[in-house]
């Protein structure tokens, strides 16, 4: 178990927590949640004992181990794959390597064989013999394969590095689990892999995460960091906003009866208890939900971005017709023969792990690059707004406060027009003052959100537009392109977003197009498509 107690954390006249107290038990997975530059990963580094508290302590049980998902992703270059997962538990392998020695000596000595029998001993108590076939299963279940295992870590990707690190975080069951953002650079496949192991973990898992469907899966309860405090919660993520919006609902409706606040509250309670999946976390959580009583739902203090595409005009019929698109970028061919054909009312998510394709078919669609080879045509009655993952070229350099900024795109100059549209987007007062060139990853995307809007385009495009934001912003995104009468194509790594947006899924392969019109659950789970990706793919997918 770890704890905190009267936890505060002072940056000169900046507080972010204070007095916090909490207990995180065994058995249980803590999804931390909370707007941008609340302090989350700053109270995870702080219960990893990387951060010295202003006042108070962290106290976990004697003899438990922690374990943290590292993020120098160069730390173990000249490390060997398998045993960088390893020094996950670093007494094991300080016993391995310690063993290894006094086996070599010449003159092995009968003290040294009583400290070898010591080591060994120890070794067992450990389960050390299963630890380089636990790497291994580790690593597999990531997606790292076999014949990388005994390779050098500076020999892999940044993505497989990432993956690397978080094998060792999860390496010999550690006692305490903390993950800052896991499921970022994980495919699907892997992500899935991930739910599955913490649901079956034993122990305590406190983790950070902008992925709304990882958070569900996995979390018992939300431990949300807002004003300084930190509040835990039953449940996983959509119960804690479901919850919290049901209880602003019940305040605004305060000449209700209790009692029928009371079966109101039962209702909502009873339709999340219903979870098909049998999972521990599942179990687990619908226990903690029937003790729930009125007094411990609360409205929730979040803001939440406007976000709302309104096309000027509705697009015909004939929308976008892409024909044998094919393009190499650093002598890797990205796109080969990718073809389709969108009609009106399409909102279609690409995906597949090749995320430089799936970014230079929207530049080629843009009319930002040119493709090798085939060609595409827009129809006459559409007119598009792009979403790009890099957006520097709009705010490197660029001397405008972020009202000057958003009037280049506004066919209304005027002042309060402008101030007005950047309040609903939470650059209120001073915010709005902010020079372009300045803001934040999640500041950015607003802005261009914004810009995006104003646009009145009937086909969005949007390359990773969950990105730095946080899960108010990606809450209020999702629900502006369910309502948005155009048409959308979209790249996300975000399940929850991909599975309640898109009703087409277009996957980009070595060898074309997987194209489906269906939910992104339902194209995971075809047989048909499967097939069709392994033949794609030339592998098993």
């Amino acid at each position: 178990m770890i704890s905190t107690s009267g936890l505060t954390l002072q940056f000169g006249k900046r507080v972010l927590f204070k007095d916090v107290s909490i207990k995180f038990t065994p058995g249980n997975c803590y999804g931390i949640i909370g707007a941008n530059g609340a302090g989350k990963s700053t109270f995870l580094r702080v219960l990893a004992g990387d951060i010295e508290p202003s006042k108070g302590s962290v106290d976990i049980t004697p003899g438990e181990r922690l374990a943290v998902l590292k993020q120098d992703h160069y730390a173990f270059d000249e490390v060997e794959v398998l045993r960088t997962v390893m020094l996950g538990h670093v007494r094991l392998v300080a016993i391995m390597d310690e063993k290894d020695a006094l086996y070599q000596k010449e003159d092995f000595s009968d003290a040294d064989g009583m400290k070898a029998s010591e080591l060994e001993a120890e070794f067992a108590d450990m389960n050390g013999w299963d630890a380089e076939p636990e790497a291994e299963r580790l690593l597999n279940g990531l997606g790292i394969e076999p014949s990388k295992h005994h390779k050098k870590m500076a020999d892999l990707t940044d993505k497989e590095k990432v993956r690397v690190l978080l094998a060792q975080a999860l390496f010999g069951s550690p006692d305490v689990l903390l993950l800052d953002e896991p499921t970022n650079h994980l495919d699907i496949e892997s992500i899935n892999w991930l739910e599955a192991f913490l649901d079956d973990f034993p122990n305590t898992v406190i983790v950070v995460s902008h992925d709304r469907h990882f958070l569900n899966e996995v979390c018992t309860y939300i431990a949300d960091v807002d004003f300084g405090s930190i509040q835990l919660y039953a449940g996983n993520y959509d119960f804690w906003l479901k919850s919290s919006q049901l209880a602003l609902q019940m305040a605004k409706d305060a000449n209700k009866k209790k009692e029928e606040k009371i079966k109101e509250l039962q209702t909502f309670i009873q339709r999340f208890s219903a979870n098909a999946s049998k999972s521990k976390q599942a179990t687990s959580r619908k226990k903690l939900l029937e003790k729930i009583t009125l007094d411990d739902i609360k409205p929730s203090s979040r803001r939440y971005p406007y976000i709302a595409f309104t096309p000027d005009r509705e697009a015909g019929d004939q929308l976008l017709q892409v024909s044998g698109l094919t393009k190499t970028i650093d002598g890797e061919k990205v796109l080969n023969n990718v073809s389709f054909t969108l009609k009106k009312g399409d909102k279609v998510a690409f995906v597949g792990p090749n995320s430089v394709g799936k970014t230079a078919l929207f530049e080629i669609l843009m009319g930002n690059m040119e493709a090798d080879a085939g060609t595409f045509k827009w129809g006459v009655t559409t007119t598009q707004a792009y979403l790009p993952k890099d957006n520097n070229e709009f705010f490197d350099d660029v001397d405008l406060n972020l009202v000057d900024w958003l009037r280049q795109y506004s066919r209304d100059p005027d002042e309060s027009f402008v101030r007005g549209f950047l309040g609903r987007m939470l650059f209120s007062g001073e915010e709005s003052q902010k020079k372009a060139k300045v803001i934040s990853g999640g500041e950015r995307v607003r802005c261009m959100l914004s810009r995006m809007m104003l646009s009145g385009a009937n086909v969005l495009l949007l390359d990773e537009p969950t990105n730095h934001l946080d899960l108010e912003s990606i809450t209020a995104l999702n629900d502006g392109l369910i309502a948005f009468s155009g048409t959308v194509l979209f790249v996300s790594h975000d399940h929850e977003f991909i599975q309640t947006i898109a009703n087409r899924i277009i996957d980009i392969t070595p060898e074309g197009v997987v194209d489906r019109v269906t939910t992104y659950d339902e194209f995971l789970e075809n047989e048909t498509v499967r097939q069709q990706l392994e033949e794609k793919y030339g592998k098993k997918s």
